[in-house]
């Protein structure tokens, strides 16, 4: 709910620069004051799109575990995460908010899976314990589910930095552990 004040009120504040600009050009082109206007709502598109980025998630190559596919998997997982952190933030909806939860699920399955064939082809010492990580995230996403079934979209608060946190700390540490492995 805070955040659906905060958009109206930034909207509100917009408009109301936006009919005080039109206002000051009746008074002249010359007219400092629109002109100031017009410099603080681009001021506040750059700050608006500033702050709206530190959510977001960005692929570095230090991200990288060694093997093309599944770093094309961790790069497409964090694209999911970053939409499914928009339909939440924005309010897209619930029906583009569980569509983007959905996607995000449901690739992270296929992931952990492709990753485990890989694993076990390549003979990879630590892959059961690997399994259980992944098995404890899918359950722990399916109690985001639930929650979202019966709450809606309060219950996904804080979900997405959890997920995004969870993601970049997998990757950092238990999936650096397979490269040399499966680079081979």
């Amino acid at each position: 709910m805070k955040k659906n004040i905060n958009a109206l009120v930034l909207a509100a504040i917009i408009g109301l620069l936006i009919v005080a600009v039109g206002l000051g050009f009746l008074f002249g082109a010359a007219n400092p004051v629109p002109w100031i206007l017009i410099g603080i709502l681009i001021a506040i598109v750059y700050v608006y799109r500033w702050v709206a980025s530190r959510d977001r998630v960005e692929w570095k190559e230090s991200y990288t575990v060694g093997v093309d596919e599944l770093d094309d998997d961790h790069k497409r997982l964090i694209e999911l995460l970053n939409r499914f952190q928009t339909a939440y933030k924005y309010h897209t909806g619930e029906e583009f908010e569980r569509q983007a939860l959905n996607e995000l699920v449901d690739y992270t399955k296929y992931h952990f899976e492709r990753e485990e064939k890989m694993m076990e082809e390549a003979g990879y010492p630590d892959l059961e314990e690997h399994k259980n990580i992944h098995q404890m995230m899918i359950a722990k996403v399916r109690v985001f589910q639930e929650q979202y079934r019966q709450k809606g979209h309060e219950a996904l608060d804080g979900v997405a930095n959890f997920l995004s946190d969870w993601l970049l700390d997998h990757i950092n540490g238990t999936d650096k552990k397979y490269g040399p492995y499966l680079s081979k």
